[in-house]
């Protein structure tokens, strides 16, 4: 079996543009990946028909040669751009694989360790400072796809232009009402998202949030400098998790090594795929830490993650979006009591892609926020 040909597609899911992968193989086997949505997105399918000329009429199940060729063949270390496009190819090549076996991926994986996948509802920026309205929406969120765990932002207020103790106590008094108004076995995490510089106030901010039981408290500082996470880590009365923004397995032995986390958050899809991704999960294993895959992307990448959390034996729980606008993936996985069902009977990752749907070209443009602060600077994010 040989690769012939690469393909790339600009498709969307809600107001986030999605770069799709399709590798074509000489046997008619088509294997799909998906990139991490890097800006700018228009540069990703210019670099994966670069790294095409790389892999072309090679055997596609090769796939430790094939991504340690991607690696090595760069002059420097693939930076994020770069390991979002190996990852779709990573994500390819597993494909390819299991479906010329007639199997899933995760049975090329050892087998699942599990039987099905928790999710935890990822509600990204949602903001209800009411918190009766947050417990209305957490409740419609277990009755129509049974999840008992969910993540918000911790804040309630404008971090910047108000006084830090009152920022921390409206999150605490927010997070304390959800506590007292929800079922008990419901279990609550917060994404801080790199909003706060200093290592005091993230440490504040968590010791707060701890007196309430969260299931994790998610990257409150930003990721560069690792001794701080071994400082906050030390300082929390709670679990911190971090992750999505390192990338090779050398970079999470360091904060491994620092004991700067509890539960680490790799990307597959920037981390540069399924291959990396079980090399990191391994060194946490060893250090006696989890593994909640950071997984804000789109239906298939949700797929990829589900192999990849039901054959690994220290993973905890998967992010999960809810697709919209994705008529390019038929059959996505979808919660049913909080979890994802493995497809026994699916080879590759499980899911149909719709080809004359990502034939069409519906890009759409999307940028961080950046929060401005009332002396007109930008604020960390």
């Amino acid at each position: 079996m040989r690769i012939v040909r690469l393909r790339s597609f600009m498709a969307r899911d809600r107001n986030r543009p999605r770069v799709v992968v399709a590798i074509d193989t000489d046997e008619g086997i088509t294997g799909w990946g998906e990139c991490y949505n890097h800006g700018p997105d228009r540069a990703l399918p210019p670099l994966l028909e670069y790294l095409f000329g790389q892999i072309e009429g090679h055997d596609p199940r090769r796939i430790e040669f094939l991504i340690l060729k991607l690696l090595q063949q760069a002059r420097f270390p693939p930076g994020a751009l770069g390991l979002a496009a190996i990852s779709a190819i990573d994500h390819a090549l597993w494909d390819i694989s299991a479906k010329a076996l007639n199997v899933p991926v995760f049975m090329l994986l050892g087998g699942h360790a599990r039987d099905r996948v928790r999710v935890y509802a990822s509600l990204g920026g949602y903001h209800a400072r009411d918190a009766e309205a947050g417990i209305a929406f957490i409740a419609e969120q277990n009755e129509k796809w049974g999840f008992t765990a969910f993540k918000f932002s911790p804040f309630r207020t404008d971090l910047h232009s108000l006084r830090w103790g009152n920022v921390v106590r409206a999150s605490a008094d927010y997070f304390g009402r959800l506590r007292e108004a929800c079922p008990s076995e419901y279990e609550f995490a917060f994404d801080a998202h790199a909003k706060i510089f200093e290592p005091a106030q993230a440490v504040q901010l968590g010791n707060a949030l701890a007196a309430y039981d969260p299931l994790f408290y998610e990257e409150p500082l930003r990721p560069e400098h690792i001794p701080a996470w071994g400082r906050l880590r030390s300082e929390l009365r709670c679990p911190l998790a971090t992750g999505e923004s390192l990338y090779s397995r050398f970079e999470f032995l360091n904060l491994l090594t620092a004991r700067g986390a509890d539960i680490i958050q790799p990307d597959i899809c920037a981390v540069g795929g399924l291959l990396e991704m079980r090399k990191i999960a391994a060194l946490a294993e060893a250090h006696y830490v989890t593994v909640a895959p950071h997984n804000p992307m789109g239906p298939l990448a949700t797929a990829v993650n589900l192999h990849f959390s039901a054959a690994q034996p220290n993973f905890k729980v998967l992010e999960y979006l809810l697709p919209a606008d994705t008529s390019w993936v038929v059959d996505p996985y979808l919660p049913k009591d909080g979890y994802l069902e493995l497809r026994h009977d699916r080879p590759g990752w499980g899911v149909e892609i719709d080809e004359q749907a990502l034939a069409k070209d519906d890009y759409v443009h999307w940028e961080r926020k950046l929060p401005i602060r009332p002396d007109g600077s930008t604020g960390y994010c």
